[in-house]
């Protein structure tokens, strides 16, 4: 996870980004992206283009994991602690 946070990182300073980028900023960017994943999907959900799907994927992870970057917050930590939530929230099925 560090590599992948630090090519995120090394790509935001070689753009200017680091400096530019707000929280506001980013949480926009994380729903357009996340728009913009969902049309891949929109008109056609049979003859799903994963090129596409992938390249919407990305741009959601980068900003997203900007987020964590910028504002110190440990991704794993934070996984696991919704894990742990969602646990707690929906029990485990005894089929």
């Amino acid at each position: 996870m560090d590599k992948v946070l630090e090519i995120i990182q090394e790509m935001r300073i070689s753009r200017g980004w680091d400096k530019t980028d707000t929280l506001p900023i980013l949480i926009k960017s994380v729903s357009v992206e996340a728009a913009e994943l969902l049309e891949t999907i929109q008109w056609d959900e049979e003859n799903i283009d994963m090129e596409a799907v992938k390249g919407e994927l990305a741009d959601v992870l980068m900003y997203a994991l900007s987020i964590c970057i910028d504002n110190d917050i440990d991704v794993l930590q934070l996984i696991k602690d919704k894990i742990q939530n969602v646990y707690e929230r929906y029990p485990q099925k005894n089929d």
